[in-house]
């Protein structure tokens, strides 16, 4: 797997932008600070999902750009089981992903924008049409990550489309508004590894990770995204998924999202 400071570096180089290879401040300073400028929007996305371009000014050089996501608050669609704040969420997947070292999600940070406070996500090409479906099928190695990934943060809409592949056949997961609720809420359509073993290094990430829930950083930033009953629940499923070293089974309820892709 590639580690936090790499994937940062090598998501950023896009065509069309003046960006290639940077380093994990560089591109996170691109994201919090650069001038998002609004581009169009991703129709095909239930709330405001916008395609924008963030640039920062380099005093005596070529100013510095970036395509990226930003999904603004004042977008979202209101849910009975999912406080107003979706965009939390996706900054705590980012977090989560990169406290396991599994870097499955593409930076994301909290910033206000041209339509307000909201999150910014660095954008990531991929191969049009592959779906979770197939990278399944085709026995990728990150789909399990991606399965374990989903347990732990509960994601209650792990879409076909929401797992990308990019042009150098890293797997990407994307949209996770709706994750960390402290129900039981899974639902995915990556079900093929129901009832067989976890990795076991994936387990030791996992372990680590409800450590650091404990305290320290990570749970200090989490406290700002997520409510400390989720954190818990958060902790629980850490230390639940690494207990039984197994994926779990579809449960009773609603297990997959609709639609499919």
């Amino acid at each position: 797997m590639i580690g936090p400071e790499e994937h940062q570096a090598e998501a950023v180089g896009m065509d069309g932008d003046t960006t290639t290879e940077l380093d994990a401040v560089t591109v996170t300073t691109l994201l919090t600070t650069g001038e998002l400028e609004i581009l169009g929007r991703i129709p095909w996305a239930s709330n405001a999902t916008l395609l924008a371009r963030s640039t920062l000014p380099r005093p005596g050089g070529e100013d510095l750009s970036g395509l990226v996501i930003y999904k603004p608050e004042r977008g979202e669609r209101p849910l009975w089981d999912f406080p107003a704040g979706l965009y939390k969420r996706e900054v705590a997947a980012y977090e989560v992903s990169e406290a396991l070292g599994w870097g499955l999600v593409p930076p994301t940070v909290v910033r206000d924008g041209p339509a307000g406070v909201g999150s910014v996500q660095l954008f990531v090409r991929c191969q049009d049409g592959i779906t979770a479906f197939d990278l399944v099928g085709s026995e990728h190695p990150a789909m399990p990550v991606v399965a374990a990934f989903d347990v732990v943060a509960n994601n209650a809409d792990r879409k076909g489309g929401h797992t990308l592949l990019g042009p150098d056949g890293r797997v990407w997961a994307i949209d996770h508004g709706v994750c960390f609720s402290d129900e039981p809420k899974l639902r995915t359509v990556i079900w093929d590894y129901a009832g067989e073993p976890v990795d076991g290094e994936l387990l030791d990430d996992v372990r680590r990770l409800a450590e650091q829930l404990s305290g320290g950083g990570l749970g200090r930033r989490l406290r700002e995204l997520l409510s400390a009953q989720e954190l818990r629940a958060l902790r629980k499923r850490a230390l639940r998924l690494a207990e039984t070293g197994t994926f779990p089974e579809p449960t009773g309820g609603r297990p997959y999202p609709w639609p499919l892709i």
